[in-house]
């Protein structure tokens, strides 16, 4: 990576991390913020000079990247990278879903946004799970008193943040295409509230239903989909290997990381688009 030129649209929780590591290994690092979006000679300056393109910008009906500069991306001979998201697959009522399963999400732009970043060349379109890292999981959610939410056989997929950068570099040398980022064990969210709690030392509370519980419409539908996501594609093209397989590995090394007494607000609720 000592020789890469890294441009990252929004430059959030996940694609921070991944400017750091590519600094840290002596490339260079640019951004497009919500500031310089509409600065486009400026941003075709850094599309064209660039080696390797992410964009972590949530679409809302449309992508607004693909919007402004899908011509620039396209006719570039940079690596390009795209963060999406699990939630194209939708509802399989716990059954597995790999990169070839039909696309049924609920939102119709993240659907349109997918496609149309795995239609450009040399793309590669990461759909990712519920992402948790430092100052970002179960951890710091229990610690604010989250109540435990228990949806009756529903599981979804969750990826450490650290694992996702490490996926990502590794489709730096990889071939174009879809991949699913996540570990190797779904699980119901109220299980991980609760070993959280263990780890903590605290009580976890009693899990209780959707209807005991004041839900938005949209953190209902969220948890209302039920699925296994599978990263078998990114073992076998990318040599990627999630560090932390489980949640229960990716927890306990975040404890061990973090001061008894430290405290942290509370992350975003897991219908999030924040990458």
């Amino acid at each position: 990576m000592s020789a890469a030129r890294l441009l990252v649209f929004g430059p959030g929780y996940t694609a921070s991390r991944l400017m750091a590591a590519v600094q840290a290994a002596g490339g260079e690092v640019a951004t497009v913020t919500r500031a310089s979006f509409g600065d486009r000679d400026r941003t075709r300056h850094a599309i064209a000079t660039a080696t390797h393109i992410l964009s972590s910008i949530p679409p809302g009906e449309a992508d607004p990247v693909l919007a402004a500069y899908g011509a620039d991306l396209a006719a570039s001979r940079a690596w390009l990278g795209y963060l999406s998201s699990t939630g194209v697959y939708g509802d399989t009522g716990g059954g597995w879903v790999d990169e070839s399963a039909p696309l049924r999400g609920r939102r119709g732009g993240r659907l349109d946004a997918d496609r149309g970043w795995a239609a450009l060349p040399n793309a590669h379109v990461f759909r990712l799970p519920g992402i948790y890292g430092p100052e970002r999981s179960a951890l710091e959610r229990m610690a604010a008193g989250a109540v435990r939410v228990y949806f009756p056989g529903q599981v979804f997929s969750r990826v450490h943040v650290d694992d996702l950068v490490a996926g990502v570099i590794a489709a730096f040398e990889g071939p174009p295409g879809v991949y699913n980022l996540t570990d190797d064990h779904p699980a119901p969210q109220a299980e991980v509230l609760a070993y959280a709690a263990a780890l903590l030392g605290i009580d976890p509370g009693p899990s209780v239903t959707p209807d005991e519980v004041d839900l938005s419409p949209a953190s209902r539908a969220f948890y209302a989909e039920n699925r296994r996501v599978t990263n078998g594609k990114a073992k076998r093209l990318l040599g990627w290997r999630p560090r932390y397989a489980d949640y229960r590995l990716g927890l306990r090394a975040l404890n061990a990381s973090t001061s008894p007494t430290s405290t942290s607000t509370p992350p975003p609720t897991a219908s999030s688009d924040q990458r």
